[in-house]
Order: C-alpha cells, then structure tokens, then sequence
C-alpha cells in the first residue's frame, strides 16, 4: 500500500499541478487525501489533483515521489486506472450547395479525356 506522488508539472488554472494515486485502493487514497486538507473535488476519476504548494506536504506525510510514467503504470498495474471517456467523433458536416457543385465540375473534369 503506497500513495504515489508525481511532480508538479502540470499547467493548468495558473498554477502547476501533480497527480497523487493509490497502488491499492480508492479508500486508502481518499483516506490519505481527508488527512492532508484535501478536498474532495480534487479528485478526478482515478487521482487527485495536487496544487504545487502542498508537494511536499504530501511527501511529508508519507506519499512516495515518482515520475509521472512510473505513476501511470503503477496505477494502471493495480487495475485502478479509470481513462477519460473516448470522445465521440464529429458528424461531417453537410456541404453547402456551391462545395457540391465543385467537387462535382472538379470530377468531371479529372474524368474528361485531354486531348
């Protein structure tokens, strides 16, 4: 049971960010994350999300410093890995009558034998 920290290297929101994780479960995760002031909407899907500022409180009270690609695979070794939901591909979008018109005059003309 280890809770793993990444370093702060993430922008977002103006300020850097780390992810901390479990390789054992969810509880002990939240569990940890109740002990260091964090609050539960810094969790997402599978990690909290960590503002630079509490690195190394989190260290300090026992979380494990790795890399970011040791992290993931870690997290995803225990089987707690929840990815973002594919996005689902875009609809074309419908050609306006004059885009019809030239790629129709554009494959007639690549069809039209040259003399």
């Amino acid at each position: 049971m280890v809770i793993l920290i990444d370093p702060p290297t993430w922008p977002g929101h103006g300020r850097l960010w780390s992810h901390l994780v479990s390789d054992d479960s969810f509880h002990e995760l939240h569990a940890f994350a109740d002990r260091i002031g964090l609050p539960p909407r810094g969790f997402e899907r599978d990690h909290y999300d960590i503002p630079s500022h509490l690195y190394e409180t989190a260290i300090a009270a026992g979380a494990l410093p790795v890399g970011s690609r040791e992290l993931l695979r870690r997290l995803t070794a225990a089987g707690l890995r929840r990815p973002k939901r594919a996005r689902r591909p875009q609809q074309p979008q419908p050609q306006s009558q004059s885009q019809s018109q030239s790629q129709s005059q554009s494959q007639q003309q690549q069809r039209t034998p040259r003399g």
